[in-house]
């Protein structure tokens, strides 16, 4: 079994650690940040859920956890947020900060809002983005979460989502951080109020997700998930 691999064989100035894709909520969105980016990297592959995990991730973060960059020539850099927040910092032209001081902050508070919350949706709806499920019955605290969510999403889309049809109107790191809740919805049916569903279908079709997708079936595929 498959428990490490390089993949990509890029040249460029970043390395991105990731864990197995169709459960790695955390690997997902500073991936979506890189490809925003424009940047060419290499993906260093780690299989989750194996004894041998924490110590082929110890090869590459001193975190022992995933996800983690390593820029050329410089640190490694771990944890989704700090990894989105210095793609921001090392490349404005991708925007993935809104110009707007009071869009920006807000953005940071809704990333940050996903980073450390929401604990009930990821136990009751775990990430498993190549596949369909049913949806559970959900605990009251789970239906406050998701109501959190969708509210949230509404409120951001109604005030920016007009200046690009994304949470604060162009790609953000706001949207790098809901990636996976997009999946999660989508995996389990959970309805969504018109104005959220476009968004979450226009962030499903990016094409970042769509290659996402296609290394979870992969996983799948060859029985890793």
């Amino acid at each position: 079994m498959r428990r490490y691999r390089k993949e990509q064989n890029l040249a460029g100035p970043y390395t991105l650690i990731i864990g197995t894709r169709n459960i790695s909520s955390w690997s997902l969105r500073p991936y979506m940040a890189l490809v925003a980016t424009g940047q060419p990297f290499e993906t260093v592959w780690v299989r989750l859920r194996t004894p041998e995990t924490k110590q082929e991730i110890l090869k590459h973060s001193p975190s022992g956890k995933v996800p983690a960059l390593k820029i050329a020539g410089s640190e490694t850099v771990w944890d989704s947020l700090a990894i989105c927040e210095t793609l921001a910092e090392r490349h404005p032209a991708a925007g993935l900060l809104p110009d707007d001081p009071v869009a920006r902050a807000l953005a940071r508070a809704y990333a940050a809002e996903m980073h450390s919350g929401f604990p009930d949706v990821r136990d009751q709806l775990g990430m498993d983005y190549a596949r369909q499920q049913p949806l559970p019955e959900l605990r009251p605290e789970t239906k406050q979460q998701c109501d959190r969510i969708i509210g949230a999403w509404e409120t951001a889309l109604n005030r920016f989502g007009g200046r690009g049809g994304f949470l604060f109107g162009r790609f953000s790191i706001a949207d790098c951080m809901y990636a996976p809740v997009v999946s999660r919805f989508r995996t389990y049916g959970v309805a969504l109020p018109a104005l959220v569903q476009a968004y979450a279908d226009r962030m499903w079709a990016l094409p970042a997700m769509q290659s996402w997708l296609e290394g979870a079936q992969q996983e799948v595929a060859d029985g890793i998930v």
